[in-house]
């Protein structure tokens, strides 16, 4: 998936020394609040979001724990909220449609001169595509990025 990120470490703490350093841990974000839980022997770092008045599109983060050879092997996996999935996905189908509709253009209809037009909306395409990424990366993928660095922290 587009919006998934997976991380995998390892650390010299037992998986008990590790669960009491994550579990109830409260990490503060851009004036938002995450807080890891427990739940089927897998640590989940949940946004609090009653004080959210805004549209934000949030991470669940999920941290699974491995026993190896001497380290725990830690996968730390991000994924978009469902609740928050409709937006992204209907811009990311809406740069896929126009992307089609431009190459129906430019190759379906090339004897009647209908190349301006292609090449225009595959422009729109691509700029609402990059306005796009370019704030999932000032907004979810930070906070992505911001929780990983703190468990980071945290175990190691």
């Amino acid at each position: 998936m587009l919006f998934k990120r997976t991380y995998t470490l390892s650390s010299r703490y037992s998986r008990d020394e590790l669960k009491t350093r994550l579990v109830g841990d409260h990490i503060k974000i851009r004036n938002l609040d995450f807080e890891a839980i427990e739940d089927n022997r897998v640590i989940s770092i949940f946004p609090h979001t009653e004080q959210v008045t805004e549209i934000k599109t949030l991470p669940i983060t999920s941290i699974d724990m491995q026993d190896g050879d001497g380290n725990v092997k830690i996968v730390i996996t991000s994924r978009i909220r469902e609740l928050d999935l409709g937006g992204p996905q209907l811009m990311m189908i809406l740069c896929s449609l126009l992307f089609l509709v431009a190459l129906i253009l430019n190759f379906a209809f090339k004897d009647f001169g209908h190349h301006l037009a292609a090449y225009i909306i595959f422009g729109v395409s691509v700029v609402i595509l990059t306005v796009f990424w370019i704030r999932m990366q000032q907004g979810y993928f930070r906070y992505v990025r911001k929780v990983r660095e703190h468990i980071i922290s945290k175990v190691s």
